[in-house]
């Protein structure tokens, strides 16, 4: 079973999460509560993945997921948001959160981003990552990002490997891909990360879209 915490302000929201998330027969919220009370639950339930809404009163979601991350072998966290806000996203990120979610995505949709982050994927909501483009451009226009300087550096290995961390697929999945071991995957990922700069998974995630690299349609292999 998949074990999630849902944090989020308002008791409606969270009523509907769990309602959604345990219609599925592999995933179990195990808590849910507002931010206040997120660090206490976490440590109590142990979940695998907790979904922090963005915007809460008092303890806001960046702050739930800083203060998630310090934990021992901290679950993953992946944020979910109801509005375009480039200056959140890039706080969460640098906080080390593994998605992004719109509040308004689909029920199917939102069970499969569970079991992608909880079998170590990211997910980078197509809708999110074009507010993060608009963020990332008059960045780009003063001065070449880090991840364009790092590409020429990268191995053929590693820029297949990148695009399909950003399609959002585990080690695993990558592995089978790619015909390699998810132990060499993880070498890969280990590498890309150093090479940009890049805290977690999402963030590599965010490189490769910067580069250009997340053509790949859907969950495809075409990259290899």
């Amino acid at each position: 079973m998949i074990r999630v915490a849902v944090v989020d302000d308002e008791a409606l929201v969270r009523a509907a999460l769990r309602q959604i998330l345990d219609s599925a027969e592999d995933i179990e919220v195990v808590a849910d509560c507002d931010g206040g009370d997120a660090l206490r639950q976490v440590r109590m339930t142990r979940p695998d993945l907790v979904l922090v809404d963005g915007v809460m009163p008092g303890v806001d979601g960046v702050q739930v997921v800083r203060a998630v991350r310090t934990l021992p072998e901290p679950p993953a966290v992946a944020m979910l948001t109801a509005f375009d806000s480039g200056e959140l996203f890039a706080d969460a990120l640098r906080s080390g959160v593994a998605g992004f979610l719109v509040k308004d995505a689909d029920p199917d949709t939102l069970i499969d981003a569970v079991r992608v982050l909880a079998a170590g994927g990211s997910v980078l909501n197509p809708h999110v990552r074009h507010t993060f483009a608009d963020v990332l451009r008059p960045q780009e226009a003063a001065m070449p990002s880090r991840a364009a300087t790092v590409l020429p550096r990268l191995t053929e290995r590693e820029r297949q490997v990148l695009s399909l961390v950003a399609t959002g697929m585990s080690n695993a999945e990558i592995a089978a891909c790619l015909g390699i071991g998810a132990a060499t995957v993880k070498d890969h990922v280990r590498s890309l990360r150093l090479k940009l700069g890049a805290r977690t998974r999402v963030a590599v995630a965010v490189a490769a879209y910067q580069m250009g690299l997340d053509a790949l349609p859907g969950r495809s292999c075409a990259a290899s």
